[in-house]
């Protein structure tokens, strides 16, 4: 893979509740710097956000009914046109933790279903986040369903307040139940380039970290050495 096809699976998270503008801001430079697929900002710092990219490539992401999906459809609706209003091209939508644990599914499809149609009207893809550190196996499979109907873009497996681990067993199921209806992101648990190749080898087109310059600076240096492998090794024999 190329540097370009690594930059390209990363969305440098910028969600954090603790940081400034400035460091929103340098974060987005990074984004740029770096070439990176997108950046996920806060809604409060849609617009900046949005300024900053302009020209840049790099997609500007947000997130709606965050860290725990269990804002009402309606509130979830408004928070996901406001945000495309404002140029947003993605969105990160948590599922209704609780409404999946009390086996409401209409209720989630429902949701996911008016979701995506927002989003695709404008053009812009929706990304629902599962949480899969608070649901059982049965209520990831039903999730995995509803979004297929849905018609989502992708499967996010969580967030690092919800679910902070990698869980290959999560990925395993995700890949085969969704059956590229919607594609796979790893939204939690990304740290080294170690973590982002167990996700990518597993089927994530895309995934969530903060350590996006740690990552790709690796890759960088990675692909410097076996580039001078290849000029130290033996010419082949005639």
């Amino acid at each position: 893979m190329t540097y370009e096809d690594v930059a390209r699976l990363i969305e440098h998270s910028l969600i954090q509740p603790n940081l400034s503008e400035e460091q929103v801001e340098s974060g987005c430079a990074l984004a740029r710097d770096y070439r990176v697929a997108a950046v996920v900002v806060r809604p409060s710092d849609a617009d900046a956000a949005v300024r900053w990219m302009e020209g840049s490539g790099v997609k500007v992401a947000s997130v709606v009914g965050y860290p725990h999906g269990c804002s009402t459809t309606g509130t979830k609706l408004y928070e996901a046109r406001d945000l495309l209003r404002r140029g947003v091209k993605e969105i990160d939508a948590v599922i209704n933790v609780g409404k999946m644990m009390s086996r409401q599914f209409p209720y989630v499809e429902m949701e996911l279903t008016q979701l995506a149609q927002a989003c695709h009207e404008t053009g812009a893809i929706l990304k629902i986040v599962f949480e899969t550190g608070y649901l059982a196996q049965d209520l990831k499979t039903i999730a995995c369903r509803l979004s297929k109907r849905a018609e989502v873009d992708f499967a996010s497996t969580g967030t690092e307040v919800g679910s902070p681990a990698l869980v290959d067993e999560d990925l395993a199921l995700m890949r085969r139940l969704l059956n590229d209806k919607a594609r796979m992101k790893a939204g939690a648990g990304i740290h080294t380039l170690a973590d982002l190749s167990r996700a990518y080898e597993a089927g994530c087109e895309r995934v969530a970290t903060t350590a996006t310059a740690a990552i790709l600076d690796e890759w960088k240096a990675e692909l410097l050495r076996r580039k001078q492998s290849e000029a130290l090794a033996p010419p082949p024999l005639s």
